[in-house]
Order: C-alpha cells, then sequence, then structure tokens
C-alpha cells in the first residue's frame, strides 16, 4: 500500500505532500517534507495560493542532499482565471483558453526546474462542455509530447462532468482531487466511479474538515489499540478505502509519524466503523 497505480500505470505514493498557503515557508517544508520520506509533491501555477517557484527552490535543495527526481511524483495545475488573483497570472486575461493552459504550463516546468511533470491537473472544471474539451485537449498535447506522465481534474463535484470529460476525452482522467467533507456527502458516487475506471481519488482537506470524524470514540479506541495518533488512523483508513491523502503538515514530527500509516493494517470492521462516520 505504499504506492498506487493510476490507470497509465504511473505509481503513486499513498500520500502527497500539499504545499498550498505555505507562502515564504515553502522551500524549506518542501525540502524537509522529501528528506523524512514524502515522495509526492503537489502545487499549482496559481500564486494566489501557491509559491509554485519556491516549491522548485525545495526540490532543487532536496536534489543537492540526495533526493533523486525520479524517485518523486510531480503534480501541478492549470488554474482557471476565476481561481487567480488577476494581478497576478501566468498568463493575460486576454489570452485563449488554450494559450492560457500552455503559458500556466510553461511557467510550470521552468518553477519546478523539470521538462515532465508527473501529474497534470485541470484545477476546476470551465464551462461550458466545449470549453473543457479545449482545456482537455491542450493538456492532451502535453501528453502526446511527452511532457506529462498523465492528466486529472480538481474541484469536480459532479459526476455528470466526470462522466462527461471521460466520455469525450482522449487521455482518459487519471486523477480526481476533491475536497473530502460532508457537504459533498464524501464524493461516493464520484469516488465509486474512479474505482471503476482506474482513477485515483486524491482528497485534501481530510483533516481539517473532519474534526467530528478525528473526535469520534471509533477513531479514539483504534488510535489507542495501535498506539497511533488519530490522524494517522485516519489516513490509514483513507489507503484502505483507495483515497490518497494529500497531506499538508509544516510539523516534522507529523510528518514523520504520518508516513508509517503503512506499517500497520486496519482490519476489515473496523474499517466498516469508520466508513459510518462518512454521512
Amino acid at each position: 500500500m505504499n504506492t498506487f497505480l493510476s490507470n497509465q500505470n504511473i505509481k503513486m505514493p499513498n500520500m502527497i505532500y500539499g504545499t498550498a498557503w505555505k507562502k515564504e515557508n515553502t522551500t524549506d517544508l518542501v525540502c524537509e517534507a522529501l528528506l523524512q520520506g514524502f515522495k509526492g509533491v503537489d502545487t499549482a501555477c496559481q500564486p494566489k495560493h501557491y509559491r509554485e517557484d519556491l516549491v522548485g527552490f525545495g526540490l532543487l535543495k532536496a536534489y543537492e542532499k540526495g533526493i533523486k527526481r525520479e524517485d518523486i511524483f510531480l503534480q501541478t495545475k492549470f488554474t482557471p482565471i476565476d481561481g487567480q488573483d488577476k494581478t497576478n497570472m501566468p498568463y493575460l486575461e486576454s489570452d485563449e483558453i488554450e494559450v492560457q493552459v500552455e503559458k500556466s504550463f510553461e511557467r510550470s516546468k521552468n518553477n519546478l526546474k523539470t521538462g515532465f511533470i508527473d501529474s497534470y491537473v485541470l484545477h476546476s472544471p470551465v464551462y461550458p462542455g466545449a470549453k473543457l474539451q479545449k482545456v482537455w485537449q491542450k493538456m492532451e498535447e502535453f501528453y502526446d509530447k511527452k511532457e506529462v506522465g498523465q492528466l486529472g481534474i480538481s474541484n469536480c463535484y459532479d459526476l455528470d462532468v466526470l462522466v462527461y470529460l471521460y466520455n469525450n476525452a482522449k487521455v482518459k482522467p487519471s486523477v480526481v482531487q476533491n475536497r473530502f467533507y460532508a457537504q459533498s456527502a464524501y464524493d461516493k458516487e464520484i469516488r465509486e466511479f474512479c474505482i471503476d475506471k482506474g482513477i485515483i481519488y486524491e482528497s485534501f482537506w481530510s483533516l481539517t474538515a473532519n474534526p467530528h470524524i478525528l473526535a469520534s470514540d471509533i477513531l479514539e479506541n483504534l488510535a489507542n489499540k495501535y498506539e497511533r495518533g488519530v490522524a494517522e488512523i485516519f489516513y490509514r483508513f483513507l489507503n484502505h478505502i483507495n483515497i490518497v491523502a494529500l497531506n499538508g503538515t509544516t510539523s516534522k514530527k507529523h510528518m514523520i509519524e504520518d508516513l508509517k500509516i503503512s506499517e500497520f493494517e486496519l482490519l476489515v470492521e473496523e474499517i466498516q466503523q469508520i466508513s459510518s462516520l462518512l454521512k
């Protein structure tokens, strides 16, 4: 369970380091995460919430300390204009949508000091469907040029949109990255579709959005049984139900603890107990 295999036969780590909102601390935190054992990094070309440029410096710093690029799963995103700060974007507001994607991708490669992105993700759906297809087709060009290993979509909470994208895509989505929370009913139908199609579901806000689960007697009892923190129990549970979690901790201690979730297995009935809390 250290890795998951996507429908593009790309090995993805069972937990990915998330770099949103790290600001000026991004470089040091990315380097620390990699040194502690994280094998995946998630970012976005969205200066409003990410310092993708500093992620790149964090990678370089880690490489200097012996980490190898080929051992790291690197994921970044194209953020449509609605998610950008219009005073600080990787493209012009007047650019055609395909040009926006192209400029953002080139900026990402430059920021991350690499010619290859393992996973390139559309940060949120764009409408109407014809526009979504234009964006996806431009992303498929990067895949065809072997500059990208796989494609994905984030913040997609409408199963119909995901099905439309899947059915119309030449290169099928390999990743869906969503907030894992009660307001979306924990994406039950979307996750079932993902399992059926070999798409890896990635969760973010896994802890932040679920304090009621972390504080439950079920997790407290399991934490005591396995002598782990409740966060570790929940992350382990997510892996058991085919979810790769993003982990944005700024604590070295938590990095070390959270990366040990492959060292133990939850029983089937324990997985079912936690699943009962996803309501």
